[in-house]
């Protein structure tokens, strides 16, 4: 146990962004290196879930593109994330949405929380 919080502390660097919860909209900023150059892409969608503790902690993002849902999920000490935007903070029950996955339409909206 020691060994691990060592090598964590040691070569993992910690990324000061803003707090979200599931179903917050947000967008993640990320590197991406393509041969030599690097460029920033943008992920924008609804946070489904936030796991894990410590320095490995893990967020999954849901979006919609082209009628096709598309999940990705990204690590909170990642080095290539350069920034995380909340466009939207979002009202839910739950922790973890998976329901949202099934929910097409008006049915997929979240309430906005006030």
């Amino acid at each position: 146990m020691f060994q691990k919080k060592y090598t964590e502390d040691k070569f993992l660097s910690k990324n000061d962004f803003p707090s979200f919860h599931s179903g917050d909209t947000i967008t993640v900023f990320f590197e991406i290196k393509e041969g030599e150059k690097t460029r920033i892409q943008s992920f924008k969608g609804v946070v489904i879930k936030k796991q894990g503790k410590g320095l490995t902690k893990t967020f999954t993002i849901r979006k919609i593109s082209a009628g096709i849902g598309i999940e990705r999920i990204f690590i909170f000490n990642q080095p290539n994330i350069r920034k995380i935007e909340i466009n939207k903070k979002g009202k839910v029950r739950r922790s973890k949405i998976y329901y949202f996955r099934a929910l097409k339409g008006k049915k997929a909206r979240i309430k906005a929380e006030k």
